[in-house]
């Protein structure tokens, strides 16, 4: 599993995350088996949510009532959540009030003293970056949070956030996989008239992080869409799969370990966040860390899934 120094922090990183995002049902035994596979991979690294599960906080009480980390054992792991989402009613909600709540309720689900990252969970329409500011600024100082970042925000809402708030912003999480590809796939059929694929949906997400030093996160890495079900192994998707079959056979990796290195060969700052509650699935993807697709190859997969190339 290769590694990195993550901006703006001193955590050194695994490309590959584990997301606990549907563990709420899981016994505490399984969710150990799941972490302790992700380990045995090199993924120390996990990612969570307070809106995860059907209660508030759910999955994150399951991680930490299973785990029950020592102090050294907790020092070994990165802990990520986030807060922003309210569910009844559905909302959002970045204010001070609200974000120091919800960081609260983390730890004691989680059982830890501090979170090493807090993201804030898509954007809040109403948005104050003073008050976001403010808590965040209260919540490093406490001990309680180490670093900050945000998830699927485009450049002029991270540069809003950036006008009053202090700390780097470390990450940006986005949905991202071979089908899903809006962040790339403009940017390579810029100004062709007609075209859905030439439409800017993102405001140059991908580009902004890489100047400004901000990893980017892939979620959904196998999913077809928004939520459209996984393209590995689908009938809609059997020239991509072709090609995935085959690049797999030639480095010897299952297909997970194909998507994932595919996202893994862009030059941008990237970890890639499974959703699996299948150990066997984190061992296959995380073979994909150890994979340098060529650029013919990288492109290939990309023309395979349907994408254009002028």
């Amino acid at each position: 599993m290769k590694t990195f120094t993550l901006p703006g922090t001193d955590l050194v990183v695994p490309e590959v995350v584990l997301g606990l995002m549907r563990i709420a049902d899981k016994s505490d035994d399984e969710i150990r088996t799941l972490v302790h596979t992700a380990a045995d991979a090199g993924i120390d690294f996990v990612d969570l949510a307070d809106v995860y599960g059907p209660a508030l906080h759910e999955c994150e009480a399951r991680y930490g009532e299973a785990m029950k980390l020592t102090s050294s054992a907790r020092e070994q792991v990165t802990i990520q959540t986030k807060a922003g989402i309210v569910r009844e009613p559905l909302s959002f909600d970045f204010s001070y009030e609200h974000l120091v709540a919800s960081v609260d309720g983390s730890l004691e689900a989680l059982q830890t003293d501090y979170i090493d990252i807090l993201l804030l969970h898509r954007p809040d329409a109403l948005v104050e970056p003073e008050e976001v500011a403010r808590a965040f600024d209260d919540l490093q100082a406490a001990g309680k949070v180490r670093h900050f970042g945000v998830s699927n925000q485009k450049p002029s809402q991270m540069e809003l956030l950036r006008r009053s708030v202090t700390q780097p912003i470390v990450a940006n999480q986005v949905q991202l996989s071979i089908t899903h590809a809006n962040l790339f796939t403009q940017g390579t059929a810029i100004n062709m008239n007609g075209l859905d694929q030439s439409v800017d949906r993102d405001n140059g997400t991908v580009d902004y992080c890489r100047l400004h030093g901000i990893a980017l996160q892939a979620w959904s890495p196998f999913q077809a869409g928004f939520f459209d079900g996984p393209f590995l192994g689908s009938d809609a998707y059997p020239e991509l799969n072709a090609v995935i079959s085959r690049l797999a056979g030639q480095y010897g990796v299952p297909a997970e370990a194909i998507a994932t290195a595919w996202i893994l060969r862009h030059p941008a700052r990237w970890q890639v966040v499974l959703g699996t509650t299948t150990p066997a699935r984190v061992t296959a993807a995380a073979a994909g860390s150890d994979i340098t697709l060529t650029r013919y190859e990288w492109y290939e997969l990309y023309r395979a899934a349907g994408h254009i190339l002028p």
